[in-house]
């Protein structure tokens, strides 16, 4: 979703339950994202995901051991089950998402970077058909307004989930993403992508893992 605000990054430290390594983490996303290590939430967006202007990138420490698995959800702003936004003005309009990660240790080492080696598993994909944002009075689940909704499976976030039938997360440009303020702000590592699901229209809630060894 393409919604243009600087925000301060929010800089917090969150510990899990058990002692560890202190990593650093980098995250930009289109609208919002929660972080999970080992199924402990370690970092949640600061602005919430209904502010109409909400790019911001988040930077945060956590203490883990290795291996242990970044559970992360993302999400686009949809106003509905329509997967649409700003219904019934002249903006009516499919949002686009997009997110980039990176984690660094305490030496500064880069250990981490969004990829096409994450999998990103689509919990909310909608509209079905694009021509949904065309409609004059769109409702969810009729006519070209259909939708894919599932919750989150137990343990999505667990070292001991089974994953192997998730698909890879799909790498984009930025020219496809078009990352607005708080993406410039961080000085990303050379292989770190912008990564979302198969759409950047369509797909709207992702859970995203990765085991870092």
């Amino acid at each position: 979703m393409k919604r243009l605000l600087a925000t301060s990054a929010l800089c917090l430290m969150f510990t899990s339950p058990v002692f560890g390594q202190t990593y650093s983490a980098d995250v930009w996303a289109d609208n919002w994202f929660e972080m999970r290590i080992d199924g402990v939430q370690v970092a949640e967006d600061s602005v919430p995901i209904t502010t109409e202007r909400s790019f911001n990138a988040e930077s945060f420490r956590f203490l883990a051991e290795r291996p242990f698995v970044v559970g992360l959800m993302a999400m686009d702003f949809r106003q509905n089950d329509t997967g649409l936004e700003y219904i019934g003005t002249d903006r009516q309009q499919m949002g686009d998402g997009g997110v980039i990660v990176q984690i660094h240790d305490a030496a500064g080492a880069t250990v981490a970077v969004s990829n096409d080696g994450w999998q990103c598993l689509v919990i909310h994909t909608a509209p079905l058909d694009k021509s949904c944002a065309a409609e004059a009075n769109p409702v969810a689940g009729e006519g070209a307004c259909g939708f894919e909704a599932m919750g989150a499976p137990d343990g999505w976030d667990l070292p001991d989930f089974d994953a192997s039938d998730w698909p890879q997360a799909v790498e984009y440009s930025e020219q496809e993403v078009r990352p607005k303020e708080g993406y410039d702000r961080i000085d990303w590592d050379p292989s770190a992508r912008l990564i979302w699901g198969p759409d950047l229209e369509q797909s709207n809630t992702l859970l995203c893992r990765l085991t870092v060894e």
